[in-house]
């Protein structure tokens, strides 16, 4: 009886080391497939075949492997086949992955003005203009290692500020330690402010050629005015197949839920 427990117990351990093996070669696995297709895409894009790159980037995506370049590189080739609404969602995109991107954002300019509603957005009061230029100094990914780098030399000069006796050095590493741990504090903050304003607004673009926007939930509303396709919203709330958008211009209303797909 012993025997047979003891050989099932190592059937089982044997099955389990083998799915640990197969983890990382399933991961490198999908790392290089999606590595091919980003490259297929590329080279579609190159020939001017902008409906091949297109899928071959919609598959990267499809294979969990998001970033803003691929997003950027999407929202490429969704402009050259002119769908711009596409286009301008994958620029949004990869504008949220790397908020500080000019290219991104000079290509995301040009395809706003391919579209229908031309909307200026209210002047920003100078401080939040200020405060938000402050925070998208660095992109997120940057902010995150600098803040890591600095809590780490930080922790390590105080430590050695403990060990040691002479009176000059331990001011030094004591002072450096604070310092550089005070940076770290900085980068945190600045990596949770960019991180909450990022993911905090619930954002969409209008697909639809053109949608109503009503005085409240209901078809049977008054249209207060209408949208077009590629134009941006921020979404306030949900109401069964509604929801409450506002634009830039501070204007808002009720649109169809099915009329616009998130960033």
């Amino acid at each position: 009886m012993r025997l047979k427990i003891m050989r099932n117990l190592l059937k089982y351990s044997l099955c389990v080391w083998l799915l640990l093996l197969a983890i990382p070669f399933c991961v490198t696995a999908k790392e290089i497939n999606a590595e091919t297709l980003l490259k297929q895409g590329n080279e579609a894009y190159a020939r001017n075949r902008f409906e091949d790159a297109a899928a071959a980037y919609k598959q990267v995506l499809d294979a969990g492997y998001q970033s803003a370049a691929v997003y950027f590189n999407l929202g490429n080739a969704n402009y050259k086949l002119s769908e711009m609404p596409e286009a301008i969602l994958n620029y949004e995109k990869a504008l949220k992955l790397s908020p500080g991107d000019d290219e991104i954002q000079l290509n995301l300019q040009l395809a706003n003005m391919k579209i229908t509603d031309k909307i200026e957005a209210v002047p920003e009061f100078f401080l939040t203009k200020w405060w938000k230029g402050f925070v998208f100094f660095f992109p997120l990914s940057t902010l995150s290692v600098l803040t890591v780098v600095c809590f780490i030399l930080g922790f390590v000069a105080l430590i050695a500020y403990l060990f040691l006796i002479a009176v000059g050095p331990k001011k030094i590493a004591f002072y450096i330690g604070i310092s550089v741990l005070s940076l770290g504090l900085i980068f945190m903050i600045m990596a949770s402010a960019q991180s909450n304003y990022l993911h905090g607004q619930e954002q969409g673009i209008v697909f639809s050629g053109a949608a109503d926007v009503k005085g409240g939930p209901d078809a049977k509303q008054k249209t207060l005015f209408v949208i077009h396709a590629g134009t941006k919203v921020s979404i306030v709330e949900n109401e069964g197949d509604w929801i409450k958008v506002t634009l830039a211009n501070g204007n808002g209303g009720w649109i169809k839920l099915a009329d616009i797909k998130a960033i």
